[in-house]
């Protein structure tokens, strides 16, 4: 018998094969229109493409929501704050085909900047989407769609037009449980650019400087490389 050398602290349970991929964002995701719109909160969702930007949602056919999707080829992915996790948490439970979910929830439907599908005004982020492949997979459908345009609140974007995601205070979705984010461990590339602070003794300043810099350039391509 092959002796097993794992240490007791990482050795695994090995299960049948199901959806356990966390965190994910427990995004509300707006259908219809602006005179009858809807909301239903999709876990299942994520990037698939950075040119051309590219999502995709996977919804049960039998969903109320699908057939809005369907029809219409767009939807918009309103991106979930803490703050509204009850709100997102009633989208995901109820149907929107018994009442106003915008209306029991007291959530505000906002017109689209290109999409028919409105947004929640209450939501920091918003990515509006058309429809271009709706891929049967089993229980769910994944409907395969381009980011046609974001909204992003403009009291997150500082004066230098970046966008302070971490102040959003945004929602992770994890094996049926809701979570806050944490505190940031890092940034893209900060193990790369660590390494190469490391620098030889009597090495000038200015030189560990330029590597850096250096590896700062690379990580781009490195990354498309990986």
């Amino acid at each position: 018998m092959e002796k097993n050398n794992t240490p007791p602290s990482h050795r695994k349970a090995v299960w049948k094969p199901s959806a356990l991929l966390a965190p994910c964002p427990p995004a509300m995701v707006t259908c219809g229109d602006t005179e009858k719109p809807n909301i239903i909160t999709i876990a299942w969702t994520g990037i698939v493409c950075t040119k051309p930007p590219m999502t995709y949602i996977s919804v049960r056919p039998s969903r109320y929501s699908y057939a809005l999707i369907r029809d219409s080829g767009e939807f918009v992915i309103n991106v979930t704050p803490s703050r509204l996790i009850s709100a997102a948490d009633f989208c995901g439970a109820r149907s929107g085909a018994d009442m106003d979910k915008f209306a029991k929830t007291g959530l505000t439907a906002m017109p689209s900047s290109v999409v028919g599908a409105p947004l929640i005004a209450e939501c920091p982020i918003a990515l509006e989407c058309r429809v271009k492949q709706i891929i049967p997979l089993g229980t769910h459908d994944m409907f395969l769609s381009e980011i046609v345009a974001v909204d992003v609140e403009e009291r997150y974007i500082d004066s230098k037009g970046k966008l302070n995601l971490q102040q959003c205070g945004l929602a992770a979705y994890a094996h049926g449980e809701y979570f806050s984010l944490g505190k940031k461990l890092g940034d893209f590339g900060f193990a790369v650019r660590r390494k190469a602070r490391r620098s030889p003794r009597g090495e000038k300043a200015t030189e560990l400087r330029g590597r850096e810099n250096g590896s700062k350039n690379s990580l781009k391509k490195s990354a498309q490389r990986s």
